[in-house]
């Protein structure tokens, strides 16, 4: 039987993430399994936390996977990889990755956002939650979000809202029952409404390689992908740094507020 052997690769988060399957040609129902337990598919996973050098790990990583699931690079069909959003320096790594390894084994490339992995995720461990909010705390008191819901006709995912970024409280709730999926609900608490409306909250669901492996695989059975040349990051947030200017006129209206707030105190009068 003809098989499909698919690599995937996320270092969106302080995580170096490398899953490798292998699964049979044609998917059962029309679609891959929600389990990667499911007899059809093998997986091979490294997950393992390292901060900010997950460029050092990442290729050992993908070596371990070969060399345990008794494969070699050549017989990689595709690859895929978490584009984002999430860490600027972890998608570059992911993204150079998967377009380096690709580019020398002359197979293409399945970006996978790092929201619907989170979305997959939930789902792996609920599947009965069709509808999915994938929230995860971007920092700077802003969250990346996104709006899925899982077609059990076509057995894949539909994106109602595209990947953006908001503060908290600006999401647009989906308009059935959902689950939260993602660290926002840790991040902000209360604070993120979502919280609350939320039927379930699968804190648990956050980027990984499982996740990105299976919805890559969907995505390459439909036809989903692109050249190597053409894989890059989806940062949604373009820019995370203030300009030498920008920093020298915050600081300056930091300390003209700083200055008044002195000023009012020594002027209040003594009761």
């Amino acid at each position: 039987m003809t098989r499909t052997v698919l690599l995937a690769l996320d270092t969106s988060t302080e995580f170096c993430s490398v899953a490798l399957l292998l699964a049979d040609a044609a998917p059962q129902s029309g679609a891959v399994a929600a389990h990667y337990t499911d007899a059809s598919t093998q997986v091979w996973i490294r997950h393992e936390a390292t901060g900010a050098v997950s460029s050092t790990r990442l290729l050992p990583a993908i070596r371990e996977l070969f060399d345990d699931a008794r494969l070699a690079l050549s017989d990689c069909d595709a690859i895929a990889f978490g584009a984002g959003p999430g860490s600027f320096t972890g998608l570059r790594t992911a993204t150079g990755a998967a377009q380096g390894l690709a580019f020398g084994l002359g197979v293409p490339v399945v970006p996978v956002g790092t929201l619907l992995a989170c979305a997959e995720s939930a789902r792996m461990r609920d599947p009965a939650g069709s509808r999915v909010l994938a929230v995860l705390d971007a920092r700077m008191d802003e969250v990346y979000w996104a709006d899925f819901s899982f077609d059990a006709d076509t057995g894949d995912w539909q994106t109602i809202r595209g990947a953006s970024l908001d503060a908290p409280g600006a999401l647009v709730l989906p308009d059935a029952p959902f689950t939260l999926a993602g660290n926002a609900a840790v991040a902000f608490g209360e604070r993120l409404p979502a919280l609350a409306a939320a039927r379930r909250v699968d804190r648990e669901a956050l980027p990984h390689a499982l996740p990105v492996a299976l919805a890559g695989l969907r995505a390459l059975r439909a036809g989903r992908t692109v050249p190597p040349d053409q894989a890059a990051p989806e940062y949604v947030r373009d820019k995370v740094a203030q300009t030498t200017a920008e920093r020298l006129e915050a600081r300056a209206a930091k300390d003209a507020k700083d200055l008044q707030g002195t000023s009012a105190t020594r002027e209040e009068p003594v009761r």
